[in-house]
């Protein structure tokens, strides 16, 4: 497995984006335990992708503007939501107490479906892994597999880092009103940007 991968691979993963986001707002909320699951599902989020492109459906999303954009829109209104969601103290965000928190499902869900809505991951792949695969590979797809398994594993392994250095500080954040408030609109406003920039994305 060539150096070049790796290195681009964890450039890729420690940039900030939604899951990063989230993975963050959920040690936050939530604890350390629950950033875990968060950084998982968010892992289980970019399994669709990679199969798009490893059976090339994702040169269909390439080239279909209409189903493109029907993707996109999707996932810029469940960023809304979630910014709604988190403005509502309400949802998986919500910061409580321990023992009145909301089932592990929920962050499941939620983790897995910001990646899936975002058609910008399936295109990355189907750009990203093929300039590691040689031409004269004799099982390209298991190649292709191999990366995107690697990938995975630095996704979870990097965000894993991410919650539990949020939940660190959790008691300190959950013991200040005013800092959960300025958190809360933080939060809903990366949303929001987040949403932004995926509603102005080309393919």
């Amino acid at each position: 497995m060539s150096v070049e991968f790796l290195i681009t691979s964890l450039i890729v993963v420690i940039s900030p984006g939604i899951g990063v986001l989230y993975t963050l707002a959920i040690g936050l909320s939530r604890g350390a335990r629950m950033s875990v699951i968060a950084a998982f599902a968010c892992t289980l989020g970019i399994v669709p992708h990679i199969a798009a492109a490893v059976l090339g459906l994702a040169a269909l999303l390439h080239t279909s503007a209409l189903l493109f954009q029907m993707l996109k829109y999707a996932g810029v209104a469940y960023l809304l939501y979630m910014a709604w969601q988190v403005l509502r103290e309400r949802g998986a965000l919500a910061i409580r107490e321990e023992g009145r928190a909301q089932p592990a499902s929920e962050i499941i869900i939620t983790g897995i479906l910001i990646n899936i809505l975002n058609p910008k991951l399936s295109i990355f792949f189907l750009a990203f892994l093929p300039q590691f695969v040689s031409v004269s590979d004799p099982a390209p797809l298991a190649r292709m597999l191999e990366l995107s398994l690697v990938f995975m594993a630095m996704t979870f392994g990097v965000f894993v880092l991410y919650g539990l250095t949020a939940a660190s500080v959790r008691d300190y954040v959950v013991s200040r009103p005013q800092v959960v408030t300025w958190l809360r609109r933080a939060f809903a406003g990366a949303f929001v940007a987040l949403g932004a920039r995926l509603a102005l994305s080309e393919r």
